[in-house]
């Protein structure tokens, strides 16, 4: 079995709590606060990032407001301003890209790095991660978490070990070592229900993993099986992918008041249709494999459903959403369209056709 590469040499750069952070720099009394970045309680809000103060609280992203306020009734709660954070994400991705072409962004405050052919430094992963740092730092006011590993998946876990404003290192050597204990939940991809059908089969580290054959893996978990077999391995040869394709456009809303009935859904709808063609529009009305619709139930459970082949526009969307409210027949407080982009591979093979 193949083990990680002792050539590779990949970062994995985390901003801490980036929102929180760009507010807390632009008003330094914030600093000690509980403070949170999010949507209005009144209209069902989340929070979308908090700093170390907040939680403290137990409050975290994704977390409703309204819940994140009766937590901590003092929390501060400011509304995001997303232009001021996307150009201090461009800032940070400007000092990425001075030390390797190679960034595969992840979002605003995140993204790999391959440093593998890099001279500067020496060559040394530590030193070209505490550059990051010290660079980082300085000229935006914001500080990095940064893990290096030899693969992807053991970098993204180094840059959470010891934040905030931490730096992990797991050279080559140590990889055996660092895996033998670390728990399971920690893999990509394991979630909530994943690590319970792991604990359940008496399996909480990566050492004990180890212990079940690919072939139980395969049969407990599917596809799935044979990617924990090779992480609990450290196995990991996904590359640094410069150009992320995107697979698809949408748009959401979250009701201030739940929507009661059918009817009412489809007048939601309309407003729906217009912003996801602006949107389309945008991106120059690439060609769609399908659409899509997304309902929240009242009792927060979801579906979604997908079809082929329909055109885009608001007679198509009113069809899949009755089909959709019929899974549940309830209150609706969430409604999203959504279209499917025809991957690049089949686009070019499009043209050669026309």
């Amino acid at each position: 079995m193949a083990r990680p590469s002792a050539e590779r040499k990949i970062l994995h750069a985390d901003c801490d709590c980036f929102y929180a952070a760009v507010e807390m720099r632009d008003n330094p009394a914030l600093a000690e606060r509980p403070l949170a970045i999010g949507g209005s309680p009144e209209r069902r809000g989340v929070i979308a990032t908090c700093n170390y103060p907040a939680r403290a609280y137990g409050i975290h992203s994704a977390m409703p407001t309204a819940r994140a306020l009766r937590l901590c009734p003092q929390l501060v709660l400011l509304p995001g301003d997303f232009a001021k954070y996307r150009e201090v994400s461009q800032q940070i991705q400007t000092i990425f890209h001075e030390l390797t072409p190679l960034v595969e962004p992840l979002s605003l405050d995140e993204a790999y790095l391959d440093v593998t052919g890099v001279e500067r430094f020496s060559g040394s992963a530590t030193w070209m991660a505490r550059w990051l740092k010290a660079e980082c730092l300085a000229r935006t006011g914001i500080t990095l978490s940064v893990g290096a590993a030899p693969s992807k998946f053991l970098a993204k876990i180094a840059s959470d070990w010891e934040k905030p404003d931490g730096l992990t290192v797991i050279a080559p050597e140590r990889v055996e070592a660092f895996l033998r204990d670390l728990p399971v939940k920690k893999l990509h991809g394991v979630g909530p229900a994943t690590g319970a059908r792991l604990e359940a089969l008496g399996i909480t580290t990566c050492e004990e993993l180890r212990e079940l054959p690919l072939a139980r893996l395969l049969e407990e978990f599917g596809k799935f099986g044979r990617r924990l077999f090779e992480l609990a391995r450290g196995i990991d040869e996904r590359p640094v992918k410069v150009e992320r394709e995107r697979k698809s456009i949408s748009v959401e809303t979250t009701f201030a008041r739940d929507l009661p009935d059918l009817a009412s859904c489809r007048e939601a709808l309309a407003p729906l249709c217009e912003r996801l063609e602006e949107r389309l529009a945008r991106y120059g009305r690439p060609p769609l494999a399908g659409l899509v619709v997304k309902v929240r139930f009242d009792d927060f459970s979801l579906t979604t459903l997908e079809s082929r082949g329909l055109a885009p526009g608001l007679d198509a969307y009113a069809r899949l959403l009755e089909q959709a409210w019929e899974r549940g027949r309830r209150p609706v407080r969430l409604l999203g369209v959504g279209a499917r982009l025809l991957p690049e591979a089949e686009r070019r093979q499009l043209a050669l056709r026309l």
